[in-house]
């Protein structure tokens, strides 16, 4: 590698305003903070809710049936 011409690789501390954990890692840049993280994203917690705007699950439901065979309810 050519020397002078990479940036400087140092230890780096991201903190989360939601949940106030600490990451230690190496980067280019300084210290930063993260909105929201692993720890608290909602994704990843298994908090995840599914927002439904116009009753496209319950209408899939009634379509389809919860069964999960695949196959559509008879009809009546």
């Amino acid at each position: 590698m050519k020397e002078g011409i990479h940036p400087e690789y140092k230890e780096v501390t991201f903190t989360c305003i939601g949940c106030s954990t600490v990451i230690q890692t190496r980067s280019t840049g300084g210290d930063q903070s993260l909105a929201v993280c692993s720890s608290c994203h909602p994704f990843f917690t298994g908090k995840h809710k599914l927002v439904d705007t116009a009753g496209r699950v319950e209408r899939f439901i009634r379509k389809y049936g919860s069964s999960g065979t695949g196959s559509p309810p008879p009809k009546s």
